[in-house]
């Protein structure tokens, strides 16, 4: 909104010579910042009375759960208010509205992935939590009807992201090579050097002087602009495989985070820690200076999601702030289906999914150590390969207490953000 009633008034303010007051907003870097900040602030500010709006309306964590070991701790818990994921989209698509270019598609796509999977998952909650005040009925959506949504909602990310028309015609001369559709892999180079030559013409005649004679057989000739063009070995993904990866993308970290999120602290700050990581690269890919130097794809535009990747992570920030041990609230589906899927439509949005799939190494654990569980319980006729799943309780109830899971998780996923940062560097 900023953004845009800057560029409607920028003439009006160069000529009155008040541009310099408002011309900040201009910079990417600074309304991606801004953003984080304000993000932050909404959610610190509004904190205590959603808390005690949730309270009053008896939206509590129920305390149940199938671990008999984990029973103490699960009722120790009980009736903490959730739901608090409505101060995370809250203070997302508010800070975006405010900040972001939101003729931008890619910021668009972004305000349609937290809206549509936060409403997914406050039905979800609403259904779960006031059973009790309904007298009976749902307990919450099936899982098929949540997964039903979530690819639904995966496959219109990737349509859309797929078609999305170059910045530039492809057939102009000099225009960039079209990335729109690259697998890009931490091992391919997306761009290359091409030093191209071209012979010297040899100059015409004119009235001062003779026509300069052509170059001998041999002669060295000289090399043309440096530009950089999209290397042959990258692989070029067709629509449905596109399609396809963006909708494992959005839906599976959705359901990633979400299965994460099981202690005080433990989803909001590794999704803090991913987010932040996501902000580069898409500052990177945004600018075509940058990507090229560091041989990955540019993707004019992208660069606004760093205003959403801001956003994330100061409403993360701000929500550890109530929802750090012991916490005063949970952000339950709402909250974590919302975070899972804007990470993974960035990283898609990006042509990034395997360096912020390296960065979700905590997260992509967690969703793989529920999926063995079940696996090998139902084909062993009853065994486990953990004690309890998400893999969080194992460590649990192996002796860890909850502020070291979640500490130890937090650090994990530093170190593998900046290995992943340092991965695109080392192509």
């Amino acid at each position: 909104m900023l953004y845009l009633l800057l560029q409607a008034c920028k003439t009006w303010l160069i000529e009155h010579d008040l541009y310099r007051f408002a011309g900040v907003l201009d910079q990417l870097q600074f309304r991606s910042l801004v953003a984080a900040a304000i993000s932050f602030l909404i959610v610190l500010g509004l904190g205590r009375r959603t808390i005690a709006w949730l309270v009053r309306k008896k939206i509590g964590d129920t305390g149940l759960t199938d671990s008999q070991a984990l029973q103490a701790t699960s009722n120790a818990k009980a009736n903490t208010p959730t739901m608090g994921g409505i101060l995370i989209v809250g203070a997302i698509v508010g800070s975006v509205v405010l900040l972001g270019n939101l003729r931008e598609m890619y910021v668009l796509l972004s305000l349609v992935v937290v809206l549509w999977l936060a409403l997914l998952g406050g039905v979800d909650d609403w259904l779960k939590l006031t059973a009790k005040t309904r007298g009976g009925g749902r307990q919450g959506l099936y899982a098929w009807e949540k997964l039903v949504f979530q690819l639904g909602l995966g496959l219109l990310v990737g349509y859309f992201l797929y078609t999305r028309p170059p910045a530039v015609d492809p057939s102009t001369p000099g225009a960039p090579a079209d990335v729109r559709h690259v697998l890009n892999l931490p091992f391919q180079k997306t761009y290359v050097d091409a030093d191209r030559l071209r012979p010297v013409q040899p100059r015409e005649a004119d009235a001062s002087g003779p026509t300069a004679a052509p170059p001998e057989s041999g002669a060295r000739v000289a090399p043309r602009e440096r530009e950089m063009v999209v290397n042959p070995s990258v692989l070029m993904l067709g629509a449905p495989l596109f399609v396809l990866i963006a909708t494992l993308m959005v839906a599976g970290m959705s359901n990633a985070v979400n299965i994460t999120d099981g202690m005080d602290g433990l989803a909001g700050g590794i999704s803090a820690v991913v987010t932040v990581g996501v902000f580069v690269l898409a500052l990177v890919a945004g600018d075509e200076d940058a990507a090229k130097y560091l041989l990955i794809p540019h993707l004019p535009g992208s660069g606004e999601l760093a205003v959403v990747a801001g956003a994330t992570a100061g409403a993360c920030l701000g929500f550890l702030w109530w929802n750090c041990s012991p916490a005063q609230v949970f952000m339950g589906d709402t909250g974590a289906l919302s975070l899972g899927g804007v990470i993974g439509y960035v990283a898609v949005a990006v042509r990034q999914e395997a360096v912020v799939l390296l960065m979700c190494g905590v997260f992509l654990m967690e969703i793989a150590s529920v999926v063995l569980q079940v696996g090998f319980f139902r084909a062993s006729g009853g065994k486990r390969i953990f004690r309890c799943a998400p893999y969080h309780h194992h460590l649990q109830i192996g002796g860890w207490a909850e502020q070291q899971v979640v500490s130890r998780l937090w650090i994990m996923s530093i170190i593998l953000v900046i290995m992943a940062l340092a991965s695109i560097k080392l192509r």
